[in-house]
């Protein structure tokens, strides 16, 4: 016998990484708040929430569709066990893929790949000039995620004045963005936008019928990558910290954390159940 749909009356898109999720670096003040560890590298404790936090999101699963939105690689979004799952979908690559049932969506990325190509500069293009750029004294590590885009992991203090703006400068017209989040500094394809992977995942979701055609969208991050994403939302909310807190960006749908660092994760789950009436009383049409 097979259950009735849930028909969803919310979609939830949330970055994980500083917004959800929280490494012992990132909890700022909050030191001494229980928590519950979400992920493990190589055997060690890496990513936090609060114990309260983990609870409260398990609750958001019923009358909405989570979907966790993030930059990591599908590899190291398989090393979280974030409360409510499994997830029916996931975004991650900063919306280069598509997981549906933890396996990525092959049409999707397809169409990803032709875009890009379409775009302007590949990503061995790409590549080759940053690595004419660069060099060991501010770069500890250069990686390609998921054949999609490239980050480095730098010393922040002695990235050289200027480069960001330099290197941003020769990207734009050839289809690609420049980003810097805390250690890390992203060269991304403007094709690989998570607002994008946020809507096809929607679209989906009506057309099956497990999401209302009313739903709200709602979103939270971040970062300048999350920015596009929390502007198309419905309603968004990012956190007191990181690098659209450094912009100070803001948006007539934004709402802004009163905390900062871990405890702004909890409040940003508390502000997914109470910003809409439908999630805020749990009611569903099935």
């Amino acid at each position: 016998m097979h259950l009735r749909k849930l028909r969803r009356q919310a979609l939830i898109a949330t970055d994980l990484d500083r917004t959800m999720i929280y490494s012992r670096n990132a909890f700022h003040a909050a030191t001494d708040v229980p928590t519950v560890c979400v992920e493990h590298l190589e055997g060690a404790p890496l990513s936090f929430m609060t114990t309260t936090a983990a609870l409260r999101m398990q609750t958001l699963t019923e009358p909405a569709a989570v979907i966790p939105t993030t930059t990591r690689t599908i590899k190291q979004f398989e090393r979280i066990q974030l409360p409510g799952a499994p997830w029916r979908y996931a975004i991650t690559s900063n919306g280069g893929n598509i997981l549906v049932d933890g396996v990525p969506d092959m049409r999707w990325r397809i169409d990803i790949d032709a875009q890009v190509r379409a775009g302007g500069a590949t990503l061995s293009e790409v590549n080759t000039e940053l690595r004419a750029r660069i060099d060991d004294s501010w770069v500890t590590k250069f990686r390609v995620a998921d054949h999609l885009f490239t980050y480095l992991v730098v010393k922040p203090k002695e990235v050289p004045d200027g480069f960001l703006a330099e290197w941003d400068a020769w990207c734009r017209p050839r289809g690609w963005s420049v980003s810097q989040q805390g250690r890390k500094i992203y060269t991304m394809p403007l094709a690989v936008c998570k607002s994008h992977a946020v809507r096809e995942v929607r679209r989906r979701l009506v057309e099956n019928g497990e999401l209302t055609a009313a739903a709200m969208t709602l979103a939270a991050g971040d970062g300048a990558l999350d920015a596009e994403m929390l502007r198309t939302a419905d309603s968004a909310i990012r956190p007191r910290h990181g690098e659209l807190e450094q912009l100070n960006w803001t948006h007539p749908n934004l709402t802004i954390t009163r905390a900062s660092g871990i405890l702004a994760g909890e409040e940003i789950i508390n502000w997914f159940l109470t910003s809409s009436p439908r999630l805020k009383t749990g009611d569903s049409n099935r």
